[in-house]
């Protein structure tokens, strides 16, 4: 019988996709053991379901209820904007037949189903908790989506059933900043990189929260953007205008949909027993099964065959940080050792003094064996006081000794039989072992999600919180401050270092427990397990070695390069027939365009000329002084960035630099280097090459370098099939030289350096898809040259342009490219249109091409301190397809006859290239010698 919907009733909008995607991460892989059907997300949601049934009583039933689904992926927010949420990951291959499977499950429990073309389910939820409102009932909406909160207050409030937690209007406060009524002013302004709402740049919810409040709403903030006091604020307010009010229409929800049903649809109704059997028979659950049939008292049906691993959906255990526990003594200390060691792993985490794992010192120590439990050890926190802002030095009470500490770990940490689980091991492990234990088996969240989304998003602990757990982590900045009330961790009240500390390793364990199955399911376990993992103790031995460098020679290139910056600024001033400060944007388009009559100048929205360096490097090719400022400014690059910067990098213990390498930075695979970046040295110049005279053997030693040889054209010749280019390296040719003999007319025998570059350019520019334009403004020559280059190229080796445009197609139909090792790049912009689109495709050109060389020498690192093992050498740093190693000189010959096998056969036995792997080899006392 059913009840006309009014005061008194009670309306559940359940978010059918979020329930679907927390069942299908939380969930190792499931298939169906009569067909092979996945439905490791079904059992998940089924299960869910269930859960919400049974705990469906008390004084907060619900009377109505519906799980709301979205259906397809184009709404009418893609007609107003055809970027919105274009950069969302594609949908795993596995979920894809299981999410009509999740409709039929709904209906199989009798609850409601609804959902309907061209919008999504946020505005149908939207929609049903106005009506129901307006009719005098009540609306809870079990969601965690913030892109709801708008939608709380007068009756309508969320349940976030990750959590438990129910969120009114005090909690969207907490979130936003400001009430409901102003969550879409605050999200048009702050944008969200998630759903690709462009928003107003530099502006986020805080700062965006505080306006709203001054202003009152976005309509008057944006009329009276003029008053803004603060220029680079007011604007883009400004200039973004309509960019703001875009992005508030795509983040408001249509709350008057024409719905084809009503409220009095939406009413409870039981499950009829033979429906919800027969769906669940033919899923194959047994478990789930006899469970809901003892609680409709009804006997399960016989399922014959078993699904493969069914698992129950996991409880979702909130965090609570007062549930944390603060490790003071021995005693408490062993109690965890033991639960580690029944268990086999632990999520390990360390606080410290900084970031440098040269020079930080440890603070203490957090654990996590089990979701929602962990502890804190601390270890050097100082003591609080009143006279001084940064506390005294003494050492504060409750905490546990330093050394008692580190000799009941460092067994455990070295156990092989226990895997220690971290966010970004090789920090941790690197602080470790400057305390003698070598932490080992290593699991990293961070590496796990780069290898299953390289491309998507970034692999930080507070975006993978976020994006996976649903769960925004404590900020470190209200701990730590910031400026010059900065502190370091140590100076952290222990009782908030503990909820801080317990909770990174809480979010790691969690993480792992979802990352460890998907690596199989999206099938990157070997890249994982092989080019990932364990180049972490690799890596973190070599930053820990460093490289030596000489201050004196910096130093005197730094006064070389500041004299030669004086003859250039003489020589620009004459060409001007004036002084003025070439340092100086603004007066050098003064220059070039008012007084040269240069064409090509753009103005800033100041007014003021801009000269950014792809202007100038236009203009290079056909006038002498923006040549000569970009020779000037390249020199002041050099000088600031590298002879008197690097100076400040030089260990002062160690008389060495230590660089840091970022394993998940780059999407292809290749390496990052910062703090300081020693991959970006340029080369380009004679003044670039001579900045690697600096990087020194120690004493009676010798720097030697190993260079892959042309990899990436060597890897082009196999993926594409170019056999000409095959046979040219099987002839033993120099491709940069045919090249330019090809290109330029240059015999070989009168080949320049400088002609060879030109060349080297061309090869590497075309196979990546460069235009005209773009060559022309890199090699310095008129366009319509540049374009003849790349006709007569294309000519030349037609293949190349095959490869192209399959791999562009590949990446338009499957979301991602591939290497040759099975490192998988998503392509999320592929489909892009405007600006973005040509960079999308020269990137998708790149990829399998530039990663299968990253992935090449990935490989010979991991195998590199093994096969030298026995020698008296050391590996110090990998700069893109170059490796370089400090050795005593009499082990010269035996280190480059190893090294280089061992890099020349990286590729087998997983991968067999149908052009050999070459590798060059030099020494000498400095880098710029060895290469």
């Amino acid at each position: 019988m059913t009840t006309k919907f009014g005061k008194g009733c009670h309306l559940h909008l359940i978010d059918g996709s979020a329930f679907i995607f927390r069942a299908y991460h939380a969930l190792p892989p499931l298939t169906r053991k009569s067909d092979g059907l996945p439905v490791g997300a079904v059992s998940g949601f089924v299960n869910m379901l269930q859960r919400y049934v049974e705990g469906n009583t008390g004084p907060d039933a619900a009377t109505h209820v519906a799980v709301i689904f979205d259906k397809g992926s184009h709404t009418f927010r893609n007609d107003l904007y055809d970027q919105y949420k274009a950069n969302r990951e594609a949908m795993p291959e596995d979920l894809r037949p299981q999410i009509p499977l999740t409709r039929t499950a709904t209906k199989a429990f009798n609850i409601a189903c609804e959902e309907i073309e061209g919008f999504e389910a946020d505005d149908i939820i939207a929609t049903l908790s106005h009506q129901a409102r307006d009719a005098g009932g009540r609306v809870t909406i079990v969601s965690s989506d913030k892109d709801l909160m708008q939608l709380v207050g007068d009756g309508v409030e969320m349940l976030d059933p990750m959590k438990n937690k129910r969120i009114d209007r005090d909690g969207v406060a907490e979130k936003f900043g400001v009430g409901p009524d102003r969550v879409v002013d605050v999200q048009a302004l702050a944008g969200d990189s998630v759903d690709n709402v462009p928003g107003a740049p530099g502006i986020g919810i805080k700062t965006a929260a505080l306006l709203i409040n001054e202003y009152g709403d976005l309509e008057s903030l944006l009329d009276r953007a003029g008053e803004i006091k603060q220029p680079k604020r007011r604007q883009t307010l400004i200039d973004h205008r309509a960019q703001i009010e875009l992005s508030k229409t795509l983040v408001q929800l249509d709350c008057a949909m024409d719905l084809p049903f009503g409220l009095d649809d939406l009413e409870i109704r039981d499950a009829d027993p033979d429906v919800l059997m027969g769906f669940l028979a033919e899923m194959e659950f047994r478990t789930v099964t006899k469970r809901i049939a003892e609680k409709l008292g009804v006997a399960p049906p016989v399922i014959e065959a078993a699904p493969v691993a069914e698992v129950a959906a996991p409880e979702a255990v909130p965090f609570d940080p007062e549930k944390y526990e603060c490790v003071a003594d021995a005693a408490a200390l062993d109690v965890w050792i033991t639960r580690i060691r029944e268990r086999g792993y632990v999520a390990i985490d360390t606080e410290t003094t900084g970031l440098n794992e040269m020079i930080a010192d440890l603070v203490g120590i957090s654990l996590c064996v089990e979701p929602g439990q962990a502890c804190y050890i601390p270890l050097t926190h100082k003591a609080a006081s009143s006279d001084d802002l940064f506390g005294s030095d003494d050492i504060a009470a409750g905490q546990m000794d330093f050394e008692t500490c580190l000799a009941m770990l460092k067994p455990v940490l070295q156990d092989p039989a226990i895997l220690k689980i971290g966010q970004n091991m090789k920090y941790d492990a690197k602080i470790f072992a400057r305390l003698d234990i070598a932490v080992a088996p290593i699991d990293d969240t961070m590496l796990m999600s780069y290898a299953m989304n390289a491309g998507l998003h970034n692999h930080g602990m507070d975006t993978l919180s976020d994006r996976y757990l649903a769960h925004t982590p404590i900020p470190i900045k209200p701990l730590l401050g910031t400026g010059k009330s900065a502190i370091t961790f140590d100076r952290v009240p222990i009782e908030k270092a503990v909820a801080y500390a317990a909770e990174d390793a809480d979010i790691t364990l969690r993480l792992w427990q979802q990352f460890k199955p998907q690596l199989h399911v999206k099938r990157v376990t070997t890249v994982y397990e092989t080019l990932e993992r364990p180049l972490v103790p690799v890596l973190a031995q070599m930053e820990r070695h460093g490289i030596k460098v000489d201050r004196d020679t910096l130093s005197r290139m730094s006064n070389a390069f500041a004299q030669k910056m004086a003859g250039l600024e003489a020589e620009l001033h004459e060409m001007a027939e004036r002084p003025f400060n070439v340092q100086s944007p603004a007066q050098v388009g003064e220059i070039m365009f008012d007084q040269m009559g240069f064409e090509g100048g753009k103005k800033t929205k100041t007014g003021q000329w801009s000269t950014p360096a792809d202007v100038l490097e236009d203009l290079a090719t056909e006038h002498d002084f923006p040549a000569r400022v970009l020779d000037y400014r390249q020199l002041q690059k050099l000088k600031s960035t590298y002879t008197d910067a690097l100076q400040e990098h030089i260990n002062a213990e160690t008389g060495r630099v230590h660089t840091s390498y970022s394993i998940a930075g780059a999407n292809t695979g290749r390496l990052a280097s910062t703090d300081p970046n020693l991959q970006n040295i340029p080369i380009r110049t004679e003044e670039g090459r001579r900045i690697r005279e600096a990087f020194v053997a120690e004493p009676g030693k010798v720097i030697v370098a190993l260079d892959y040889s042309q990899i990436e054209l060597r890897i082009l010749a196999h993926i594409a099939g170019i056999d000409a280019l095959k046979q040219a390296f099987l002839d033993g040719i120099d491709i940069h030289a045919m090249t330019a003999s090809e290109m330029f007319d240059v015999p070989l025998d009168e080949m320049t350096p400088e002609v060879r570059r030109q060349a080297k350019a061309i090869n590497f520019g075309v196979i990546y898809g460069i235009s005209g334009f773009g060559l022309a403004r890199n090699l310095r020559i008129p366009r319509g040259e540049a374009q003849g280059f790349i006709d007569r190229y294309f000519e030349r080796f037609p293949g190349i342009r095959k490869y192209m445009d399959d791999t562009v197609g590949f990446a338009k139909e499957h979301g991602y490219v591939q290497t040759l090792f099975g490192r998988k790049i998503n392509t999320p912009e592929i489909n892009a249109k405007g600006p973005h689109a040509g960079f999308a495709k020269r990137a998708a050109i790149n990829a399998p091409i530039q990663g299968t060389a990253a992935d090449v020498i990935r490989r010979a690192m991991v195998r590199m301190p093994a096969a030298i093992d026995t020698l008296p050498a050391k590996m110090l740093l990998q700069v893109h397809d170059e490796l370089i190693f400090e050795v005593e000189a009499a082990a010269v010959d035996d280190l480059i006859g190893i090294a280089r096998d061992v890099m020349e056969n990286a590729s087998d036995p997983a991968v067999k290239l149908d052009v050999k792997l070459a590798v060059d080899a030099g020494q000498g006392a400095n880098w710029a010698e060895a290469h």
